[in-house]
């Protein structure tokens, strides 16, 4: 098993685990959302349908690329719901440092993200 599948394989089961708690404890997600966003447990739901999807769809050369810019576009979309999240970190009752540390991972997610992407083998 080469390293980018490995890594492509930990990526989508990382994206599909984290879609799936939007629907098991959508309680979590709901906590971080902004209040300017309407529907938010709508919002909740569909970022999660396209986590899973997103995770799956890098599995299969056919839906790689597609998956990959759909799961950037998503790390992007959610990127407000974390600022929040490390901005009213002590009502959630969540260590600052945990918050705030955070916000700096979404970078290599994002190229992460794209290295799992790629087609190549």
């Amino acid at each position: 098993m080469t390293l980018r599948l490995l890594s492509r394989c930990a990526l989508a089961l990382l994206f599909v685990l984290a879609g799936i708690w939007h629907f098991v404890h959508p309680a979590t997600y709901l906590a971080i959302m902004p209040p300017q966003l309407p529907l938010p447990l709508v919002l909740v739901y569909v970022s999660g349908v396209f986590e899973i999807l997103g995770g799956l769809g890098l599995l299969w050369h056919r839906t790689r690329r597609l998956a990959g810019w759909g799961l950037l576009a998503l790390l992007v979309a959610v990127f407000p719901a974390n600022v929040y999240m490390a901005l009213i970190h002590e009502q959630l009752h969540i260590p600052g440092w945990v918050a705030w540390g955070r916000l700096p991972l979404q970078l290599p997610l994002l190229w992460w993200t794209y290295y799992a992407s790629l087609n190549e083998e």
